[in-house]
């Protein structure tokens, strides 16, 4: 199992994405962190910027149609798009995720 790490400019766009990926079956679950502070370089110059957090469950297997998803649909020029491999996962959890994402 994967958990996606991408941020968003606002709610909407995160509450958008997150439909999205569930209803095309990229992951099974989407949470929506609330606004937080994000420091970080772009054209040269430091930004911060208010974002909203999704954390994405998924496989592994989805992780090339997620990261092809999110590139094509978010607003940002080049979003955060970080996986983090689980370490350890509950059997009836990730029976969940398999069942309902489909590729095992």
């Amino acid at each position: 199992m994967l958990i996606v790490m991408t941020t968003t400019p606002n709610a909407d766009e995160a509450n958008s994405l997150a439909r999205t990926i569930i209803e095309n079956k990229l992951a099974a679950c989407v949470q929506i962190l609330p606004p937080m502070t994000s420091v970080y370089v772009w054209d040269g110059s430091v930004q911060t910027e208010s974002e909203h957090l999704l954390l994405i469950k998924t496989l592994e297997e989805k992780f090339d149609d997620l990261e092809r998803f999110i590139n094509a649909n978010h607003s940002y020029d080049v979003p955060e798009i970080v996986a983090v491999k689980s370490e350890a996962v509950s059997n009836e959890y990730l029976k969940w995720i398999n069942e309902y994402v489909g590729t095992r």
